[in-house]
Parts: C-alpha cells; structure tokens; sequence
C-alpha cells in the first residue's frame, strides 16, 4: 500500500544554522532516504520552498482568486513529502517515526486512494 508521509513544522521556529550544524542536518535526511531506498519502501520524495513562496488559487463559480502564501494559517506548515511504498501502516508508521522531520514536528502518515481509472492514470502517465 502506498503511503504519503507529510512533514509539517514551524517554520518560524527555525534557527539560523552553522555551516556544519546545516551539513549534519542534511546527512540525517540523506542518511533517512538512503535507509527508505535500502529497504525498498522509498517511491519519491521533496522538500518544498517555505510558505512565502507559495500561491494559494480559490475558484467560485466563475471567479478565480490568486493569493500570495498557505491559504490557512496554521501553527505547523508543510515542508516536504515521502512517498513509501509499504505492506501496512505499521511499516509506515515506523518509516515515519524514524524520519528527522517527527523530531521537529508532526509527520502525518495519509494512505494514498486507489482508484480504477484507465490504465496508467494513477501514475501520471
């Protein structure tokens, strides 16, 4: 089954960092990702831009709102993704706890819907 896991924290709780304090940042998330890739759970994966880079779009009838930023405000943002590939929720809810994104925020485990649609729709193909 396949699973999304969303890493949602504060970004405005985020410290400036040292270059090595950075540097071991990043080897914990790579160290993550290689760890999903070895135990073939790993199916994609990103970090997304803070909030003030995003565009929230509304339509209403025929009325379309484009808005700078999230469209809620909320304590905790969506920072990134990891899509796994697993046999249950157990094995998702593991991969989520050991990814370093729980230890600063809320990882939420979501299962993705299966549908049955033409060949090669669930995919983006």
């Amino acid at each position: 089954m396949r699973y999304l896991l969303l890493i949602y924290s504060d970004e405005s709780q985020r410290a400036p960092m040292t270059e090595e304090e950075s540097a071991t940042g990043y080897q914990r998330w790579a160290d993550y990702t290689n760890w999903l890739v070895e135990k073939r759970w790993m199916r994609a994966g990103d970090a997304l831009q803070p909030t003030d880079q995003a565009t929230s779009v509304i339509v209403r009838g025929s009325e379309r709102v484009v808005t700078d930023g999230p469209f809620a405000e909320t304590k905790e943002q969506l920072g990134g993704f990891y899509m796994i590939e697993v046999d249950n929720l157990d094995d998702a809810i593991e991969a989520a706890a050991r990814c370093p994104g729980a230890e600063l925020g809320t990882m939420e485990v979501r299962p993705i819907a299966e549908f049955n649609l033409a060949e090669g729709a669930n995919s983006g193909q």
